[in-house]
């Protein structure tokens, strides 16, 4: 669509890479940038041409599209020159996604969004729809960037993870089915304040109409707010909960997953037969994909079996070890405290390991879900913080390291020795004091496990 034009490609992250690579196929002229002297040198040994937004004729000869990547500030707190200066020239500031759905408009469109839930959601959807031999293809913010994924014709599927960032890039798409899961404070200073941040999400609906979906988990009175308000637009609105029966929705009861998007309810599923998929958080994921896949055409038992077959996500409560009874719980994913609430609600008794470099909103919304922890081991910047929010509440210890975190959490949980407990990584607090990214600290903890309980079984022998 760009072929023989000029487009600029600011923030050279996995989809900003990608999409200066699809560009540049597409016959476009690229030009690339980033504040990063280092991912520069690596854009220009790749063959691409530098140039920095501060040079380009912005009234002249202008690039014919500006394409950030979601982690270049667009508003918030201070917005990149580049987008400054193609909104002044009036020159369209796009992201990947909506590179994708102007190349590929006949295909269908799943999205997902939310503060919590979007990635495992976006799996399971995906994995559902592949398990009935769908043409699908999985990605955005999980994964596959989109410019990366196969193009789709009518008769394929999209099902994309769409952060706040992303969607601020997305203007044309209109999402056959659009999930909105849930709202919590979460990336306030990219969207200046929590109602900047609520109409980003909002956009996923933004261009629906005629047979398109609304699917909206309505367990948080933002996105309550957000259903009413676009039932009263004339949106089609399907409601989920796992807290109460909802009428035209999908809801979960007595530990079971309800369809009442019809006249008739019907009981689909018990939730205790999906033990990759635990706790009421994955209950609501559970609901969407469900929803989104009926959609599709998909039938009840036919979802029911993809449900039953999903694996789960590393990083998302993943189970890397059970050792005597106790289960070692990777939940790195879990970069804000409301993630950490839906994992500390899934198990019993819990040695847990968290901290790293705090969000804003604090722990309050942890201290209902604390009965359950045993002792919390801290580490990094947070620590000293999250003692004193919670030291009141259960016992804690500043281990500082993860590896010294897990060595202490394992040797608390071993003598104690109750099967069915849970050592859990649920951190609370993004990675970034002493990690790169939620995955690598992730891996980190599965090698402290392996490390420490190696060491326990060669001490004991």
């Amino acid at each position: 669509m760009y072929k023989d034009n000029t487009v600029a490609v600011v923030g050279l992250g996995k989809s900003g890479l990608s999409a200066a690579r699809a560009l540049k196929e597409g016959g476009a002229d690229v030009l690339v940038w980033d504040d990063r002297a280092d991912a520069r040198d690596d854009a220009q040994k790749a063959g691409y041409q530098l140039a920095a937004p501060d040079t380009y004729d912005w009234s002249g000869d202008a690039p014919a599209a500006l394409v950030l990547s979601p982690g270049i500030p667009l508003t918030h707190p201070q917005p990149h020159p580049a987008a400054t200066a193609a909104g002044i020239h009036g020159i369209p500031v796009l992201g990947d996604v909506e590179l994708l759905y102007r190349a590929c408009p006949r295909a269908r469109y799943i999205g997902i969004t939310g503060t919590n839930g979007k990635s495992t959601t976006t799996a399971l959807i995906g994995h559902i729809l592949t398990s009935t031999n769908r043409t699908v293809e999985v990605g955005g913010n999980l994964g596959t960037p989109a410019l990366d994924l196969a193009p789709l014709d009518a008769d394929g599927i999209y099902v994309l993870e769409m952060s706040s960032y992303q969607l601020d890039l997305t203007h044309s798409v209109a999402f056959d089915s659009a999930i909105l899961l849930n709202v919590t404070a979460d990336h306030l200073d990219r969207h200046g304040g929590m109602d900047g941040y609520i109409a980003a999400k909002k956009r996923i609906f933004r261009n629906q109409g005629g047979e398109t979906a609304a699917i909206v988990g309505v367990d948080d009175n933002h996105c309550d707010a957000v259903a009413t308000a676009l039932e009263d637009n004339g949106h089609t609105v399907i409601r989920l909960s796992v807290t109460q029966p909802v009428e035209y929705g999908v809801y979960i009861a007595d530990g079971k997953l309800i369809d009442a998007m019809t006249d008739d309810p019907i009981a689909v599923l018990d939730l205790n037969d999906a033990p990759a998929l635990p706790g009421l958080h994955n209950a609501q994921n559970i609901a969407a994909a469900y929803a989104a896949t009926r959609r599709e055409g998909l039938s009840p038992a036919e979802i029911r079996d993809g449900i039953l077959t999903f694996p789960g996500l590393a990083h998302r409560l993943e189970t890397v070890a059970v050792e005597d009874g106790i289960r070692f719980v990777n939940d790195s994913k879990a970069t804000n405290a409301e993630a950490t609430a839906r994992a500390l609600a899934s198990f019993e008794r819990i040695y847990w390991i968290a901290g790293g470099r705090e969000k804003e909103g604090g722990y309050d919304v942890l201290r209902p879900y604390l009965p359950a922890v045993r002792k919390a081991f801290l580490i990094g910047e947070a620590a000293d913080n999250m003692a004193a929010a919670l030291s009141k509440s259960l016992e804690v210890e500043i281990c500082g390291t993860l590896q010294r975190a897990v060595e202490q959490a394992t040797a608390l949980a071993m003598a104690e020795g109750v099967r069915g407990s849970a050592v859990l990584l649920s951190p609370a607090c993004a990675s970034f004091d002493q990690f790169p990214n939620f995955e690598i600290r992730g891996t980190a903890f599965t090698e402290a496990v392996a490390d420490t309980l190696r060491h326990r079984r060669e001490h004991r022998s």
